[in-house]
């Protein structure tokens, strides 16, 4: 099977894993005693945005790939709030949180934009179907 699966084409899709890398990278340096807390706790924020994105385009049906973008999407922002927090504990110098932020502010805009594509596609899908199976006159 040499085929790219098409959602390692996506921007949203390479961009969350480079999020992902860079996460794993700063929480390296976390605490030990955080390695069950706020260390694991961002690392499956991260990782369920990839993931979760991959997993609904191979779910092969608009609204499951939708649903699955909006997943995504709420481990974006428990991204974002482990991020915050990592900062204000000190986990992570001002420097280094905003490089996370902007990467993940980033993703979140690639999220969004995503969604709302899967979101219009959905209306016309459904306003196709109407069509067909209203009868004509």
């Amino acid at each position: 099977m040499n085929e790219i699966r098409a959602y390692k084409k996506l921007d949203t899709w390479q961009q969350a894993m480079n999020l992902v890398e860079h996460c794993y990278r700063v929480t390296a340096a976390f605490p030990n005693h955080e390695l069950y807390g706020l260390t694991s706790q961002l690392r499956r924020a991260a990782v369920s945005i990839p993931s979760n994105v991959a997993e609904g385009s191979c779910r092969r049906k608009t609204k499951a790939y939708a649903n699955h973008v909006s997943i995504a999407l709420g481990s974006h922002g428990e991204l974002e709030t482990c991020i915050e927090l990592a900062g204000r504990l000190g986990f992570v110098n001002a420097k280094e949180r905003e490089a996370l932020q902007v990467r993940a502010g980033s993703v979140g805009r690639l999220l969004s934009g995503l969604h709302r594509s899967l979101e219009e596609k959905i209306e016309r899908e459904e306003a196709l179907l109407a069509r067909r199976r209203s009868p004509s006159t």
